[in-house]
């Protein structure tokens, strides 16, 4: 069955667009050599309702193959991708979802 990964980002509105670059350059391409990667989209809300003061709302919405795929992933690699994010880092929020019906 696949799942899908829902990670919620609060990134300061001056620095979006490089994080968003950053974020790409270091955790898409590392996903995308992944087994069981499906694909991965960077997502806002059109309402406005992103912003929090000074700080912006992003969700990362990743799909696999399979939870056990996603969860097959060595810690010590994904502690590299972080490391390599720098101070550009964010600790999201994330829930996982089963997909039970897809069209």
């Amino acid at each position: 069955m696949s799942v899908v990964e829902f990670l919620t980002f609060h990134v300061p509105a001056g620095e979006i667009e490089e994080w968003l670059e950053i974020e790409e350059r270091h955790w898409t391409r590392f996903l995308e050599r992944q087994p069981g990667f499906v694909r991965k989209e960077m997502w806002r809300p059109t309402d406005g309702g992103d912003r929090v003061g000074p700080v912006v709302t992003v969700h990362a919405v990743i799909w696999w193959v399979s939870y056990e795929q996603w969860k097959a992933i060595p810690a010590d690699e994904l502690a590299a991708v972080s490391e390599a994010m720098g101070p550009h880092e964010r600790a999201p929020t994330c829930i996982s979802y089963d997909v039970v019906r897809s069209s």
